[in-house]
């Protein structure tokens, strides 16, 4: 990773619910590192007990403190985070959605020199409908000094709702390490045999958790008419979560045997994408999909929904295809084009496909949004 174009100050601390693997975690995962290798000095702290990306925080030097959070405003994990802050001499506390965001905020109390604090907002809200949680998350915005969304439309919602002031407010896209993902033939071979697939199959794959908001469900319930039309179709699920078993007997039901294949968590989902022919994300509700943004990075076309940001990173029928997730019709028929057995469905994937992987490079590249976070930080110790 190349450093930064000069040096920077700041030694930052990333305060986050947990690691386990999900997108905010990964995304929090790859910045860390990114900023840790331009030569800042970084540290990650997780507020509950956690595994899943502390081990390879760990390994690429960046070190992560465990909180191991009991109830609902535990004391010992804030008196901890403040000692962190001040035993590492933290310039710049970077808090990830809403409840680090206000741990971030009590810490920092009464400290005579204060680090600025940036959260970011890595989905569009929908815990904020807890009313206490939204008055504790208003209150840390206020003693912040800058808030970033990782999209337009999570920007939009906070600022409309007024949730966050818009002299705070700032987008930042999410962003992934373009270089980790392509598709090469020999890349494409070994993740079918670690997916156990076969070379003709031809594969739709979503990774996520099991959970409603991923809606997996639609997909599965539409498999039995997609292997009509493409009878080697496989549906590949990397991810777990509470739905795993209701799922299971979902495919079960309809009789789809080894066309859904449960792949479970994996810590190795770059080396898996090059196995896909498709990636889908048919959610409910997303911010800035990290998965997403790797897809395309792969050089996969995606469906996705047409909500929250997914309609910033797919342009409808250049780089991917939207469907409304109120209308199971619209799927159906995006899954048709993009499966055809025909030439025109192959051309149609490997063009969507191409256009995708360049407009992560030019817009969602790791490397600038570092650089987009330096000159943030800078501007809100401005604000201190």
């Amino acid at each position: 990773m190349p450093a930064t174009s000069a040096p920077t100050p700041f030694a930052v601390l990333h305060v986050v619910d947990s690691l386990e693997r999900g997108g905010l975690e990964r995304l929090v995962h790859y910045l860390a590192i990114a900023q840790h290798q331009a030569g800042w000095s970084v540290a990650v702290f997780s507020i509950n007990q956690t595994e899943g990306y502390r081990a390879s925080l760990e390994a690429a030097g960046v070190p992560v403190i465990v909180g191991h959070k009991q109830g609902t405003l535990d004391l010992r994990v804030l008196r901890l985070l403040r000692q962190t802050i001040r035993r590492r001499g933290i310039t710049t506390v970077h808090a990830h959605n809403f409840v680090p965001s206000y741990y971030a905020a009590a810490a920092l109390l009464g400290m005579r020199q204060r680090p600025t604090q940036v959260v970011t907002c890595h989905d569009m809200g929908t815990r904020l409908s807890h009313r206490r949680l939204r008055r504790l998350f208003e209150w840390s915005v206020g003693r912040s000094q800058a808030v970033a969304m990782v999209g337009r439309q999570v920007h939009e919602r906070f600022v409309r709702d007024a949730i966050v002031p818009a002299a705070k407010a700032v987008t930042l896209l999410n962003a992934v390490p373009v270089a980790d993902f392509l598709i090469t033939p020999e890349r494409r071979q070994a993740a079918r045999e670690a997916l156990g697939l076969r070379p003709d199959d031809v594969v739709v794959g979503c990774v996520g958790r099991l959970v409603e908001l991923k809606n997996h469900t639609a997909l599965i319930r539409l498999w039995p008419q997609v292997l009509a039309l493409q009878p080697r179709a496989r549906l590949v699920l990397i991810g777990e979560g509470p739905l795993r078993e209701a799922l299971t007997q979902q495919a079960q039901a309809l009789g789809l045997g080894d066309a859904v294949v449960f792949a479970g968590i994996r810590t190795d989902v770059a080396r898996l994408l090059p196995g896909l022919d498709v990636f889908a994300l048919p959610s409910f509700t997303e911010g800035v999909s990290i998965a997403l943004l790797e897809a395309c990075a792969t050089g996969l076309p995606a469906l996705a929904s047409r909500v929250g940001g997914n309609v910033e990173v797919i342009q409808d029928g250049d780089s991917g295809l939207l469907f409304d997730v109120t209308q199971e019709s619209e799927l159906h028929h995006a899954l048709q084009r993009l499966l055809s057995p025909d030439a025109e469905g192959a051309a149609l994937r490997q063009g969507l496909g191409q256009r995708a992987r360049v407009w992560v490079q030019e817009h969602a590249s790791l490397d600038v949004l570092r650089e987009q976070y330096a000159a943030l930080y800078q501007r809100a110790r401005q604000h201190l």
